[in-house]
């Protein structure tokens, strides 16, 4: 079992159930107010949780021991997430989540384009094929016929 918490994929699976239980919990918190009134919302709630584990895990770090170069990826990090997020809420407030969340999904085709340009990772072909397949899928159910 404590194997089982220090593979990545039982953290990556881990991901997908809550953003799948995000695209279900936003659509409904969405339909009442303004998409980025409620995307602030949804990052004071992540905020405040996050700072409950960095103090209850001792997390926290000084913040002058921070190299630059990572401030630098942690900063432009932030400013895709929260466009991505911005994005993604007024997408959830306009249409349906269970079209919006498996276009939004088309990142895993684009990180696997960005990880072999920029970060030098490679990919086979069975690699290839199954990226391939996610993103037909994706057009598949984000189609409305």
């Amino acid at each position: 079992m404590k194997n089982m918490f220090l593979a990545w994929q039982f953290w990556a699976l881990m991901s997908a159930g809550f953003a799948a239980l995000t695209a279900i919990f936003a659509k409904l918190g969405v339909s009442d107010i303004d998409p980025d009134f409620a995307t602030f919302i949804r990052t004071v709630v992540i905020m405040a949780v996050l700072a409950a584990i960095l103090t209850a895990m001792g997390g926290w770090r000084p913040l002058g021991g921070i190299a630059p170069r990572t401030w630098l990826f942690l900063l432009l990090s932030g400013l895709a997430t929260g466009a991505s997020w911005i994005c993604y809420f007024r997408a959830l407030k306009l249409g349906d989540a269970a079209r919006v969340a498996p276009l939004d999904k088309m990142s895993v085709l684009l990180v696997a384009v960005f990880a072999v340009l920029f970060l030098g990772e490679k990919l086979t072909l069975p690699n290839w094929l199954g990226i391939l397949l996610i993103a037909a899928g994706t057009v598949l159910v984000a189609w409305r016929a």
